[in-house]
């Protein structure tokens, strides 16, 4: 009988062998959705191994799972979903499955791409997918949340007739892709930020009846493509950036009702494009300049209740304009002296000519 021991024992480690195979834990395959804009919820088949004991929920930042970290365990074999908190943001996870053996298998790896969501008044919106927000007179408050910088996809943002407070936020200039802002008849205080002349792609801009102040940033100029740009009814100082005159694409420039002083810039004439010049209602001075005969496209003229001095130019007359209608013409209450342009010289309204030679 000692001649077989040799063989039992083979035969033994054979079958062991076939037993430690056996039992390792059916593994489970997880995925993952997003419920909600800050919930990402882990889940993963249930297993059904009679001898279940324990999942265990792990997590890393490295696709070969180095380092995992354990972040939810569970003895319950119906428990098949975590989700995860704000601070487990990681992008690979994994879920071991162990027997009541301590044998234990592994899932697969899932990578895990997050939806972004930015939340501004009380709502989400997807950082991907939102190339739109308009929420004009919506009875918004407070300030503009920073992280509306955040949506950097938008190309259209109208938050018009709203009772918004604060300042512009600086980080309105990640939105490179806007080619439509609008926050028209808010409560807005401060100045316009520089890194609004990283908005290269916009059309219109529209910043009237607020309470901004300081000048009109020179990075305005950085916005060659603008037909549209409307800034008055504000509390601007300062004068007319020289580097409007890079906007040749402009057709509407409102500067009216601010407190805007110096004199009317010689690179106005470059703005060929423009039909409505409207900065009435400032504190500008000096003469006009006769490059303002280059604007023939001009049909809407209005430089009234400024301190605008001298004689006026004969090239005003160049102009497209309907001079005897006041409301496409208007330069009253200035210091402009005679003689005035054949023109317009039974239209030039009440002028103080005390200092008149």
């Amino acid at each position: 009988m000692k001649k077989l021991y040799p063989l039992l024992s083979v035969l033994f480690l054979i079958y062991w062998g076939c037993e430690e195979e056996e039992k390792l834990p059916t593994p489970v395959t997880i995925t993952h959705f997003q419920d909600s804009p800050i919930n990402v919820v882990i889940k993963w088949n249930m297993n059904e191994d009679t001898d279940f004991f324990r999942y265990s929920l792990y997590s890393s930042n490295n696709s070969s799972m180095e380092n995992k970290i354990l972040i939810y365990e569970t003895e319950t074999r119906l428990d098949t979903a975590y989700t995860l908190d704000s601070s487990e943001y990681f992008y690979y996870f994994q879920v071991d499955v162990m027997n009541l053996n301590e044998y234990v298998s592994s899932s697969n790896i899932l990578n895990v791409l997050y939806e972004v969501f930015v939340e501004l008044w009380g709502e989400y919106y997807s950082v991907e997918d939102t190339d739109s927000l308009n929420i004009g007179n919506n009875q918004l408050t407070g300030s503009i949340p920073p992280e509306i910088g955040n949506l950097t996809n938008l190309t259209g943002l109208w938050l018009y007739g709203n009772e918004l407070s604060g300042e512009i936020p600086p980080e309105i200039g990640n939105l490179t892709n806007l080619s439509y802002l609008d926050l028209f008849n808010n409560h807005l205080t401060g100045s316009i930020p520089p890194e609004i002349g990283n908005l290269t792609n916009l059309t219109y801009l529209d910043l009237q009846f607020n309470q901004l102040s300081g000048s009109i940033p020179s990075e305005i100029g950085n916005l060659t493509n603008l037909t549209d740009l409307r800034l008055s009814s504000n509390q601007f100082t300062g004068s007319i950036t020289l580097e409007i005159g890079n906007l040749t694409n402009l057709t509407y420039l409102y500067l009216y009702g601010n407190q805007l002083t110096g004199e009317i810039p010689p690179e106005i004439g470059n703005l060929t494009n423009l039909t409505y010049l409207n900065s009435y209602d400032n504190q500008l001075t000096g003469e006009i300049p006769p490059e303002i005969g280059n604007l023939t496209n001009l049909t809407s003229l209005s430089l009234s209740s400024n301190q605008l001095t001298g004689e006026i130019p004969e090239s005003i007359c160049d102009l497209n304009i309907e001079f005897s209608n006041s409301g496409y013409f208007n330069i009253t209450n200035n210091q402009l002296c005679p003689t005035y342009p054949s023109c317009i010289e039974d239209y030039v309204g009440e002028q103080d000519t005390s200092d008149c030679d």
